[in-house]
């Protein structure tokens, strides 16, 4: 979407302050959050943006009672498949957010707030009930959970009355048991994989923003016009340097300190 394409970091929604993120999250969605890290888990983001985009979301499958890295990471596989529906081209920095560093959470959420912002002008949807959006997740995932005990149970009763009798059903009721067990394995197994997927998308992501600055840098310093000055020569000895344990830096800085004019051409100093 164009409207999260034209927010840069120097938009005034990066000058927003936590409490005023807070305010608007509570007010929101009904909430009653105290710091910025509380919404490390994604869950937040995912109902902000069934706010403004009703239906896109699939509620049922966010967990706002996430509290491991790997529970917090399949949050945010829910918020980027959804990116990727609506075509929203801003990358989320997951490995980041899921340790809850302040920082990091509070300019994502300054992100959102002025993407919710641009979407039918900032007007709410009168009709959006967060608490029951929020109670049908969680209705859902509490069923799955009783079921999946409740057939658990079931099973176990069916193994302990049949070894009493020592019929030929043992084997197989055990049999079921073993098959629901691995199929319960594959599942979670599944679902981690998916969550480090969305790892490696994030990583790949980043790589590959701050690659094309540094080719923007490296194009701009090899204009004719722009090639022969100081800062330049200094710039290039950086992207440049091949040895990783050396730091380019003081004799970049060097280059810099011992020309007289370092934005004027060599030529006209």
């Amino acid at each position: 979407m164009a409207a999260a394409a034209t927010i840069g970091i120097m938009d005034g929604a990066y000058f927003v302050g936590r409490g005023e993120i807070l305010s608007w999250i509570n007010a929101t969605l009904q909430l009653s959050l105290a710091k910025v890290e509380e919404v490390a888990s994604g869950a937040v983001q995912c109902q902000l943006l069934d706010m403004v985009h009703p239906g896109v979301v699939p509620m049922h499958k966010v967990n706002f009672d996430a509290k491991t890295e790997y529970d917090m990471i399949l949050n945010y596989k829910i918020l980027q498949d959804v990116f990727n529906k609506l075509r929203i081209s801003k990358n989320i920095e997951v490995n980041k957010l899921v340790k809850g560093r302040p920082l990091d959470n509070l300019e994502f959420l300054q992100w959102l707030k002025r993407y919710c912002d641009s979407v039918n002008g900032g007007i709410m949807n009168e009709n959006y009930n967060p608490v029951e959006r929020r109670s049908k997740g969680c209705k859902e995932r509490s069923l799955k959970i009783s079921n999946k005990s409740s057939k658990s149970l079931q099973a176990n009763r069916l193994s302990g009355a049949n070894s009493t009798d020592r019929g030929p059903c043992v084997g197989k009721v055990c049999n079921a048991i073993a098959e629901e067990h691995f199929i319960e394995q594959i599942q979670q197994l599944s679902e981690k994989i998916a969550g480090m997927k969305v790892s490696v998308d994030s990583a790949e992501k980043e790589r590959d923003f701050y690659f094309s600055k540094l080719r923007d840098i490296e194009i701009l310093c090899q204009k004719p016009e722009l090639e022969h000055l100081p800062m330049a020569k200094a710039i290039k000895k950086i992207l440049y340097a091949a040895d990783a344990r050396d730091s380019p830096l003081p004799e970049a800085n060097e280059i810099i300190t011992k020309s007289p004019g370092m934005f004027l051409d060599e030529g006209e100093v």
